[in-house]
């Protein structure tokens, strides 16, 4: 028997448990700003819920985003450690794979192209195109919500422009019990994080002078 955890950290703080493509439990914490104090007592937890140590887990899966910078790298730090002290490979997809799985998978699966979405802040969204099937075909993208193609949406982009998305049905949240039961059927993102664009906080590119650039200028002594 394999035991996967899940985590990804591209919007909320999301863990999931499978064990042989079967989900044992999962846990999203509505959080976009407290990943770094918050995902590892979750996952803790959710290992309790399922009767299970941390250290029966035998692989670990991540979502790459894209997502803002910090809360991203909390989640990606957190599995590749994980990963580290079970002696497996991480293995990393695109969180937007996943929210298009559910939806292609799911109950009231989309007849055709599709499109999930996800808050990007300053007023865009990071996007990707799929067939019916689930299957990327265009993206991972950051754009303005009036760059995206006319077709239905789906993704945690949905509630930051509600006007934009109301009528829509596909799934709004990642589960990250499904990414534990089915990463292996996603594609491979490999194990850097999806950011599609520099963070807020830079390194200055030039050196500012510690000195008083106006010294008193003290009187000649006398000859």
């Amino acid at each position: 028997m394999t035991t996967t955890l899940a985590i990804d950290t591209s919007t909320d703080i999301c863990a999931g448990l499978a064990r042989d493509g079967e989900v044992l439990a999962t846990t999203t914490i509505e959080d976009r700003r407290g990943h770094a104090e918050k995902l590892m007592p979750a996952i803790v937890a959710l290992c309790e819920q399922a009767g299970i140590s941390l250290d029966q887990v035998d692989e670990v899966t991540v979502g790459l985003g894209p997502g803002p910078f910090t809360g991203l790298r909390v989640g990606i730090v957190t599995a590749h450690t994980i990963a580290s002290l079970a002696h497996t490979e991480l293995h990393g997809v695109c969180s937007l794979d996943v929210v298009a799985w559910q939806w292609a998978h799911g109950d009231q699966a989309p007849t055709g192209d599709f499109v999930v979405v996800s808050d990007a802040r300053r007023k865009e969204l990071y996007w990707a195109r799929y067939d019916a099937t689930g299957a990327r075909t265009d993206g991972p993208h950051v754009t303005a919500p009036d760059e995206l193609p006319e077709l239905p949406v789906a993704g945690p982009g949905r509630s930051a422009y509600p006007d934009l998305f109301s009528d829509v049905v596909g799934p709004e949240r990642l589960d990250a019990g499904v990414l534990a039961a089915h990463w292996a059927e996603l594609a491979d993102a490999g194990n850097d994080a999806l950011y599609l664009r520099k963070p807020d906080a830079a390194v200055p590119t030039t050196r500012k002078s510690t000195l008083v650039t106006n010294r008193l200028r003290l009187p000649k002594a006398p000859r």
